[in-house]
């Protein structure tokens, strides 16, 4: 089960189930901040002959999932320093995820086009995405309202950039879910 920490909330879904990690694959975790609650996650369900990306934009996120990798003794988890909005940034094979995680990312990102482009480049056919962010509802805690993307419009986005949408889930009372896979 992931813990997701929101405010006071706190969320189990078992996302790693869902998306179907087992050993061996290859995963990002694209705007893990400087927790990576799925990269830690993953990189202990895929094994040694698996890697996980944490992937931001801040270094000082970065250097905080290094230390906590080191300190736990998690060797299959590499960090990587991208701009996840421009298209070919980030430092990792194309096509060569099995899956990727974005969690609460899109409501900060200003090119969502972008970021999902990216994406599909980093995952390989077959390969499969979840999305989860803030609903566009009022909550005690999280983003303005205004910034929260529109589930409808990440849908719209996701299918133009060559994704199919596999599944839609309540992730909690704040977000929601979405699984897609790239065709």
């Amino acid at each position: 089960m992931a813990d997701l920490q929101n405010g006071n909330e706190l969320l189990k879904i078992d996302v790693f189930k869902k998306i179907g990690l087992e050993e061996s694959m290859h995963v990002g975790d694209l705007g893990c901040g400087n927790l990576a609650y799925y990269a830690f996650g993953a990189a202990k369900l895929i094994g040694k002959n698996g890697i996980v990306y944490a992937v931001d934009i801040l270094k000082t996120a970065l250097n905080a999932v290094e230390n906590k990798a080191r300190q736990d003794g998690i060797d299959n988890l590499k960090t990587v320093w991208s701009n996840l909005e421009m298209v070919g940034a980030t430092n990792i094979p194309a096509g060569s995820l099995d899956a990727v995680f974005i969690h609460n990312v899109l409501f900060q990102a200003g090119e969502h086009a972008g970021f999902l482009k990216e994406a599909a480049r980093l995952l390989k056919s077959g390969g499969k995405l979840m999305i989860i962010d803030w609903k566009k509802t009022g909550a005690p805690f999280g983003p303005p309202v205004k910034d929260r993307p529109d589930p409808e419009a990440v849908k719209a986005l996701a299918a133009s950039t060559g994704f199919k949408l596999t599944e839609e889930f309540e992730a909690g009372p704040y977000h929601w879910g979405m699984m897609f896979i790239k065709a």
